[in-house]
């Protein structure tokens, strides 16, 4: 195995192969032998077919480039439709079926020369029931969910990048526990066409990297547009606004360790960091919560009417507890939603960005939980673009990592500040 070529961030590789360094077929090949030797207990992939891998490989080798991520290996998690792969949605109700188009976002990756080299786990229904993926720093320990696939692959080295959805925390938390970089865009921004609807005015496409560099060439191929291209974009001293949140005292010692850290290494930087309040914000994990079960109970309707002896308690539960929600409460959490977006508008007058936990902790110990997304949850009512980023171990050797908001649509200087303060708090971990 030639561990070196999964190594390689995705400009890395693109380069790699525009340059002839190396060959496609053989960077997928690569992969290949690293799942065949680790996915035994990661268990990263739902589908995996080599040979159509390999094949599309070979067919960027014996071809002019298609795009920027021409002969590049992605994973694309189990609920966004490929044509020539089934999409399984983590349910037994739909497991090997194939639909047999692309989500717009793999039309988008074929269209740019990426090799789809399979489909990663994710949990049932892109919700809370856990798939069969471990850590892979400890296969003891989740790896958070709902795209757990998709974040242990990039973290395994089996890809250098992956898709993932975020209707709460599946994008951040499982990022963060995995020790990966992990970007949940602002709402809308990227195509969701081809994607299971679970909340749709929560849904957001997300991606999975090793290397924060490569967030503006995968979102600019998934945007149609140039809005992530933030390498123009110079940041200095950036405006940090420390965000612990209503729920500090329900993160571990390590994880509060670690976010204190990191601003005091951005302050030593140079960054002006100051503190964000957060009168009422508590009341906004509830209202994402109501907004969320109502939506999935419309969603899944035709599963819990016809096939719900395959559904999980769990997601029983949710949908009849959206069932249950008058239209009242539906308005008064949108309301809630819509004030609190205000604020946060606000609060970008003065900060550029806002450093919050990204999880509780670091990856739970057990694989019947994927966490709590109490600290994602929010982020995402409110259509915010996040990142997160590894910055601290734990004693037991996890990832701890932490999360970066900016404002919608303003996705671009995002990035580009995150790239900055990741590269000035490295002295953290």
């Amino acid at each position: 195995m030639d561990e070196s070529l999964t190594e390689l961030s995705v400009c890395e590789a693109a380069r790699a192969i525009a340059q002839a360094r190396v060959t496609s077929r053989r960077l997928v090949a690569a992969c290949l032998e690293r799942i065949e030797a680790r996915e035994g207990e990661v268990k990263a992939w739902e589908f995996l077919d080599k040979s159509l891998a390999l094949a599309q490989a070979a067919d960027c080798d014996n071809s002019a480039s298609k795009g920027p991520l021409h002969g590049v290996p992605v994973g694309i998690k189990d609920i966004i439709e490929t044509a020539d792969m089934p999409t399984g949605h983590g349910s037994a109700i739909y497991r090997n079926k194939h639909t047999g188009t692309d989500a717009e976002c793999v039309k988008r990756l074929r269209a740019a020369g990426a090799v789809i080299l399979g489909k990663t786990v994710t949990t049932e229904f892109a919700m809370y029931t856990p798939g069969k993926t471990a850590n892979p720093h400890n296969p003891m320990h989740t790896p958070g969910g709902s795209s757990s696939g998709s974040a242990a692959a990039v973290a395994d080295r089996h890809v250098p990048f992956a898709l993932g959805t975020q209707t709460a925390g599946s994008v951040i938390r499982p990022a963060s526990f995995c020790g990966v970089i992990g970007y949940k865009p602002s709402y809308g921004v990227l195509p969701l066409d081809g994607v299971l609807p679970c909340a749709i005015s929560l849904d957001t496409l997300g991606i999975f990297t090793r290397h924060i560099d490569d967030l503006p060439l995968v979102a600019n191929v998934l945007a149609g547009s140039s809005f992530a291209n933030s390498s123009s974009i110079k940041v200095a001293a950036p405006r940090i606004g420390l965000f612990r949140t209503p729920w500090w005292d329900k993160a571990d010692a390590e994880k509060r360790d670690a976010l204190e850290a990191t601003a005091q290494a951005l302050a030593r930087a140079g960054a002006s960091v100051g503190e964000v309040p957060s009168p009422g914000f508590e009341d906004l994990r509830a209202a994402h919560m109501k907004i969320m079960c109502r939506e999935i109970a419309a969603s899944r309707r035709p599963e819990y009417e016809n096939h719900r002896e395959l559904l999980s308690a769990k997601l029983k539960e949710i949908v009849e507890t959206g069932r249950a929600l008058g239209i009242s409460e539906m308005q008064n959490s949108i309301r809630l939603a819509r004030s609190f977006g205000n604020q946060i508008r606000e609060v970008f007058d003065t900060y550029d960005v806002i450093l919050a936990p990204s999880a509780p902790g670091s990856a739970p110990e057990g694989l019947s939980s994927t966490g709590d997304p109490m600290f994602n949850a929010v982020w995402t009512l409110l259509g915010v673009p996040c990142i997160t980023y590894p910055v601290a171990r734990t004693s037991k050797g996890l990832p701890i990592g932490v999360q970066v908001i900016g404002p919608v649509d303003n996705d671009a200087r995002l990035i580009a500040t995150a790239c900055w303060m990741q590269q000035n708090s490295t002295s953290v971990a």
